[in-house]
C-alpha cells in the first residue's frame, strides 16, 4: 500500500513517498518527520536484501525523541520498489550503493533544503558512499555493521555455509532461476541476479571492488573537506566481522571507529542485523553520538 497521506504518531508524522533515479527507476520510500523542524535529516541506506520496514522503529525514535528526520527506502526491485518479475531485473550492487542512494538523498534534500543531511548506512548502505556524487550539504556519515569483507574472513562453522552461498547452491540456484531464490534456498532475501553476481565478485576478490572494471563503479572521491566518518561494528557479527570495518576505513581516511559488545549495553546479542531491531535500541544513542 502506498500511503501519500501524513499519518500522525508519536509527536510527529509519517509517509510513503516516490522518487525517481537518475536512470528512470522509481523508488519507495518512507518519511519520519518530528513535529517540529528537524535539528538534522538522515538517509538511511539499508543493508542488502533487508527491507525499509525493518528500519521503522529506529526512524521513529529518530524523528520522535531525537528530533531528526528520516528517509528509508528499498532499492530498486526489492521490497516495496520492485518494479516487475525478479527475472527481468537488470538492477546490481552499484546501482543500489550509488545511482539509487544518491536519489534518495536528492529526495531528502528537497523535502529539507536548510537541513543538514545525515547518511546512515547499514552493511551495504556504507559500503560505496565513498563512490557516490552529490554530497553537497552532507554533515557525516555513519556507517553501521559495513565492511569489506573476503569469504574467508568469517569464523567456522558459519564459513562453511559462506562456501555454499558463493560456490555451491547460491550459484546454481541463481542460474537456474536467473534470480537469487534466497528464500526458497535459505539464504535470505530474494535478490536479482546482477546484485548476486557482483556481490560475489567482491566477495571471493582479497581486492574486493577494486578489482571490479564495472562502468557503473566510479573511481572513489573521499578528499580533504569531505563529511567525517563514523564506522560502527560489532563484536559479535559473524557475517562482517570488526577486522573488514577496518578494512573500510582506508576508503575514508581517518574514521571514528567503534567496536561495540552488546554485553556492555546489557544485550545478549547484536550481530549483523540486529542493530535497528527495537529489542536492540539501547546501541541507537552510541550510533548517532
Amino acid at each position: 500500500m502506498f500511503d501519500t497521506e501524513p499519518r500522525l504518531v508519536a509527536m510527529g508524522s509519517e509517509r510513503s513517498i516516490l522518487f525517481k533515479t537518475r536512470d528512470g527507476a522509481e523508488l519507495v520510500g518512507r518519511l519520519y518527520k518530528p513535529q517540529e523542524t528537524p535539528r538534522a535529516a538522515v538517509v538511511l541506506n539499508g543493508a542488502t536484501g533487508v527491507p525499509q520496514t525493518y528500519y521503522r522503529h529506529f526512524a521513529r525514535w529518530l524523528a520522535a525523541e531525537r528530533e531528526i528526520a528520516c528517509l528509508a527506502y528499498d532499492y530498486r526491485d526489492v521490497g516495496r520498489s520492485v518494479s516487475g518479475p525478479l527475472h527481468k531485473s537488470k538492477a546490481d550492487m552499484a546501482d543500489w550503493g550509488i545511482v539509487d542512494a544518491e536519489a534518495a538523498r536528492r529526495c531528502l534534500r528537497r523535502e529539507f533544503e536548510n537541513v543538514p543531511i545525515w547518511v546512515i548506512g547499514h552493511s551495504l548502505g556504507a559500503m560505496l558512499v565513498h563512490k557516490q556524487g552529490e554530497r553537497e550539504g552532507v554533515e557525516r556519515v555513519i556507517g553501521v555493521a559495513s565492511g569489506e569483507v573476503h569469504y574467508r574472513d568469517h569464523p567456522w562453522p558459519y564459513q562453511a555455509l559462506v562456501w555454499l552461498f558463493w560456490f555451491g547452491l547460491g550459484p546454481m540456484a541463481t542460474m537456474l532461476a536467473g534470480y537469487l531464490p534466497g528464500r526458497m534456498i535459505g539464504f535470505g532475501a530474494e535478490l536479482p541476479k546482477g546484485v548476486y553476481w557482483q556481490w560475489r565478485r567482491w566477495c571471493t576478490s582479497r581486492s574486493f571492488i577494486d578489482g571490479d572494471t564495472s562502468a557503473k563503479l566510479p573511481p572513489s572521491d573521499w578528499a580533504a573537506g569531505s563529511p567525517p566518518v563514523r564506522l560502527i561494528g560489532f563484536s559479535d557479527d559473524i557475517v562482517i566481522p570488526f577486522k573488514c570495518t577496518q578494512r573500510l576505513e582506508r576508503r575514508y581516511g581517518n574514521c571514528d571507529l567503534v567496536e561495540i559488545d552488546p554485553l556492555d549495553y546489557g544485550l545478549r546479542s547484536v550481530g549483523h542485523l540486529g542493530a535497528f531491531a527495537e529489542r536492540n535500541r539501547a546501541v541507537w544513542d552510541t550510533i548517532i553520538a
